[in-house]
């Protein structure tokens, strides 16, 4: 019997791709080169400042990455705005395709608690799952505190005209808490939650293909496939599997981002 050859469908765009990819990198970068200068008393913070040219190199890393990572979230909001004060699209804000948190997340979040402990059948679930939204406003909401005070620290000259002298100690602090308490999430949190979570492991490539199977697209986002079948917007999503060199890509970044995200999450351990 011959064997049905598997469909796909785009979930991820090349736009959202790529500008995954550069925060994803601008991230690595950000926590390569910080930790070091925040831990810079223990020996590895030593050992990696002398690798990569002294501490003055690696601060001046830090800042280039920085404006990078700026960029990137600057390009988001300018997509966000486009689509609901331009092309005034239904849904950026509310509905089933946003990324705003609703009281169904609630309701997901609660249902997901009572099947972990057999009390109930897993959730089905929409474009965005609960834990989803959560790491977007987490990564949003951080790089929102971060940056300001990081550019307050960077320029703080001109800063210095319009805020008191205290306002750069708690700056630093700021700056310096809020950083870790992100590295800490994203390699372990965010991780987990999209890579190595027993449905996902070892990693879930469609960050980096764009593309899901029929079946995972079904059994994990049943809600969101039945309402682009009524609403006659499936086929439109049909895509061509990943390529072979995108799959292959796919693990090679996939896997070097976790082992450096854990390479570093130990290094943080290690200095306290």
């Amino acid at each position: 019997m011959e064997k049905t050859a598997t469909r796909y469908y785009m979930r991820i765009d090349l736009f959202h791709r790529l500008v995954h990819a550069v925060l994803m990198t601008t991230f690595i970068g950000l926590a390569a080169t910080g930790l070091p200068l925040k831990f810079n008393w223990a020996p590895w913070a030593e050992g990696v400042a002398r690798t990569l040219g002294g501490f003055g190199a690696i601060l001046f890393m830090h800042k280039a990455f920085a404006v990078l990572m700026t960029l990137s979230f600057l390009v988001h909001l300018g997509y966000v705005f486009q689509l609901a004060f331009v092309k005034r699209e239904k849904g950026v804000f509310w509905g089933p395709a946003s990324m705003i948190p609703q009281l169904q997340d609630l309701r997901d979040m609660a249902a997901q608690f009572r099947w972990y402990f057999g009390r109930g059948p897993r959730p089905h679930f929409d474009r965005f799952t609960y834990w989803e939204k959560f790491d977007y406003w987490a990564v949003f909401w951080g790089m929102a505190i971060i940056g300001v005070s990081g550019y307050m620290l960077w320029y703080s000259a001109f800063f210095a005209q319009l805020v008191p002298g205290w306002a750069f100690n708690i700056a630093l602090l700021v700056h310096s808490e809020e950083a870790l308490l992100a590295v800490w999430f994203i390699f372990a949190i965010h991780f987990f939650n999209n890579h190595l979570r027993p449905q996902k492991f070892p990693m879930d490539p469609v960050i980096f293909t764009g593309r899901v199977s029929e079946e995972e697209f079904r059994a994990e986002r049943p809600l969101e496939y039945e309402r682009m079948r009524q609403q006659g917007k499936l086929e439109a999503m049909a895509s061509d599997p990943p390529y072979l060199w995108l799959r292959n890509l796919a693990r090679i970044v996939g896997f070097s981002a976790v082992a450096i995200g854990f390479l570093l999450f130990g290094m943080t351990l290690l200095a306290f």
